[in-house]
Order: C-alpha cells, then structure tokens, then sequence
C-alpha cells in the first residue's frame, strides 16, 4: 500500500487547491479529503473489503487527480515553519516533553485538514522546542498554527515561529511574543 497520495494545483483565480487520499485499515475505508489550502476540508469515506480494493482505487485516484492537473509539491518547492518554545532547561523537562507531544498531534491534525503539509520533527536544542512543519503555504500555516495552539490552550505566550524556504539555514521571524527582530533555532 503506498500510504497516502497528496497533491495540488492552483485554480483559475490562483487559489491553491489540494486532494489527498489513504486506506484506512483500522475501519477497511478508502478515505479522500479535498479543499481550499488553508481552510477546513471535506473528506468522503467509502468502505473497502479488502487492501487490494482500496489499492485499485489509490490507482483510480492518482490517475483521476493526474488528469484534473494536480500533482505533488516536491520537498525543494515548499518551505519550513517552525512552532518555537522557549524552555527554562537546556534539554527540557517531562512538563516540556509533555508539551512537545501535544503539541506536535494538535499541529498534525491541524495543518493535515487545511492542506498546510505535515510535522516533519520535533526536537530540543539550546532551551527551545523546535517543532519543524512542511508546507506549501508559509502565511497560511503560521496563522493556522496560531489558531491551533491557542484552540489547545498550548501556552501561546511561550510561542515564536519562523520560516525558511526548503534547504536554506535562515529563518525569518514570522512571530513572537514579545518585540524580536530574529528567529533563532
């Protein structure tokens, strides 16, 4: 099974659209999800018998989406943005840890519905959690990754985020909570 197919295109209006499909083994569902870059999403569910039906349809729909023009952002296209914490310990603490693990599955969830990439890592480094995310759209993921970790009551007061385009090592500030003209990893 390969997993889950992802892919984009812009409309006439310039409006970046996505699609993204997988099987779903623990309820045997084909799953598509589809929208607007940056907005909730609409998903269909469809029950499955089997692996191999839901491969034929993963086939039917990368051929469907190949048709319509969509097609996948590669890795070098997209860009880096990074959810920062600042910690009171170099290598954090279990509350940190702790911290970390929520808010890297809200920001899965969050971003995976609005077409907005994936979380790619998390580590900790020089009394910061870095919280790295892939995607297609920088000004629609810091806001959305705004909305995110204030919806979970995250302690967005503790929160900066910044961004670079794929393979640079120069992050600009895209916020902070407090006046900061760097962004530092």
């Amino acid at each position: 099974m390969s997993g889950i197919i992802r892919v984009y295109k812009r409309d006439e209006e310039g409006t970046l659209q996505f699609r993204e499909a997988w099987f779903d083994e623990d309820y045997s569902q084909f799953v598509m999800n589809h929208g607007v870059v940056g907005h909730q999403s609409t998903t269909d569910e469809t029950d499955v018998a089997d692996a191999e039906a839901a491969e034929r349809l993963m086939d039917a729909f990368a051929v469907q989406c190949a048709e319509d023009g969509y097609a996948e952002i590669p890795e070098e296209e997209q860009f880096w943005v990074v959810a920062q914490y600042a910690l009171k310990t170099k290598d954090g603490t279990s509350r940190d840890r702790y911290l970390e693990e929520k808010a890297k599955d809200a920001l899965i969830s969050h971003l995976a519905w609005r077409g907005l990439g994936i979380v790619d890592r998390s580590e900790f480094s020089d009394s910061r959690l870095n919280i790295f995310c892939l995607t297609p759209d920088v000004n629609k993921t810091v806001s959305a990754i705004k909305v995110c970790i204030r919806g979970e009551d995250l302690d967005f007061t503790k929160l900066s985020i910044g961004a670079a385009p794929f393979g640079e090592e120069t992050f600009k500030l895209k916020h902070s909570p407090k006046p900061a003209h760097s962004f530092t990893l």
